[in-house]
């Protein structure tokens, strides 16, 4: 049976590059169903933390558990359960929308047949399928990206600024793949500095700053207010 889990915990993460600490002593539990807002000013550690959820950076101290196991324990299988959408996007602009997908489809050791045409059309691409990505702008790559990123249907899904050169039409498509996402059972994590879309879409909200966690809470009316104030007075 592939590996699974319905829980993170972040168990006093530490992330130190020479003698910047990064993160600093970080504990919280992303659970599934949760859209996470991690939220911070630029240099506040949350890239640091999503590599290190993404098992791309191992922490100084401190240790991560998927389902109670550390990502050492379980190696492989974890890797299949985890969606990253960061700043490089990993999609080849000398090729199609379609044959990108079908790629990572066969990568991921999945039928293309039947994943990648849903993909396009969640993406709003179907009709763009066979035209090269380096043909599309931004906001395209963007959705399409997001695709490629859950062919897998990962349990843990990781974005970075996944809002970065989307319209509106975009951010409303990108909104609801995530509502859905985490109606399914799936750990959705969010960075952004764009706090006007996460009010409404976050459900919880961790707010980091210097690379220390200040808040874990629910996400209240108002989110704008709530980040000024805990971020000022920091």
């Amino acid at each position: 049976m592939p590996f699974d889990f319905d829980a993170v915990q972040i168990n006093r993460v530490s992330r130190h590059f020479g003698r910047r600490r990064a993160l600093s002593n970080v504990s919280l539990t992303l659970r599934a169903g949760d859209i996470v807002g991690l939220l911070g000013p630029n240099g506040a550690g949350k890239s640091t933390l999503i590599s290190v959820l993404a098992t791309l950076a191992m922490p100084t101290s401190g240790d991560v558990r998927y389902g109670g196991r550390l990502s050492r324990e379980i190696g492989a299988p974890l890797r299949d359960r985890i969606g990253l959408l960061a700043h490089e996007l990993y999609l080849y602009p000398e090729l199609s929308a379609r044959q990108n997908l079908d790629f990572f489809a066969r990568i991921y050791g999945i039928d293309p047949v039947t994943t990648v045409p849903a993909a396009l059309d969640r993406a709003n691409l179907a009709d763009r399928a066979d035209d090269d990505v380096q043909g599309f702008s931004r906001g395209m790559r963007q959705r399409l990206a997001l695709e490629r990123a859950l062919l897998h249907k990962p349990r843990l899904v990781l974005f970075d600024e996944p809002f970065t050169g989307l319209d509106d039409a975009a951010v409303s498509i990108v909104s609801r793949r995530l509502q859905s996402l985490a109606a399914e059972g799936t750990i959705v994590v969010l960075a952004t500095h764009d706090l006007d879309v996460a009010d409404g879409l976050v459900t919880r909200v961790a707010l980091v700053r210097g690379g220390r966690l200040l808040a874990d809470e629910p996400a209240p009316a108002g989110l704008r207010s709530r980040y000024r104030s805990a971020i000022g007075a920091a």
